[in-house]
């Protein structure tokens, strides 16, 4: 690797930076909105999306944490500080008692029907009205291909 190659250019430097500032910010901005309407993190929002995602509204432990990207251990205390609250309950398999679940509850759908249309309506606002549609268009087509990198590429941690 030479030199050049090695530091970003000033435009690609600027163009990294950018995408930085704005994703923070704009992560930061959901998720005080979604915490200050519906009482519900980020982290909670991220669970129970994918938990409705399912018709039986439960996925392994071990599924769930993959699709959320989080560690195992992290998912574990997550999932116990939700269960005191009641928005999700672990669960058993009868087949595979090394297998665990978890489920969403009652008051875990009415928490998140309740968070899901303001939610929405601050994506609308904070990103997709601010956009054409051939810049929306694009948005999602770069985002596609650097995830398209990313599962291409394993990271240093094997995963």
């Amino acid at each position: 690797m030479t030199e050049a190659s090695h530091w970003l250019s000033a435009a690609e430097q600027q163009s990294w930076r950018s995408f930085l500032r704005a994703q923070d910010k704009l992560l930061t901005r959901l998720a005080r909105e979604l915490q200050n309407d519906s009482g519900l993190s980020a982290a909670d929002y991220g669970v129970l999306v994918n938990l409705t995602d399912v018709p039986e509204g439960r996925l392994p432990v071990l599924e769930l944490a993959r699709a959320v990207e989080w560690e195992k251990s992290r998912m574990s205390h997550h999932i116990a500080r939700m269960e005191k609250r009641g928005l999700v309950a672990r669960e058993e398999c009868a087949g595979d008692k090394r297998v665990a679940f978890v489920a969403i509850t009652p008051e875990g759908r009415e928490a998140i029907e309740a968070a899901a249309p303001r939610h929405v309506a601050a994506v609308r606002r904070l990103v997709v009205a601010p956009l054409t549609p051939a810049e929306l268009a694009m948005l999602g087509q770069i985002s596609d291909r650097i995830l398209e990198e990313l599962e291409r590429e394993p990271s240093s941690d094997g995963q």
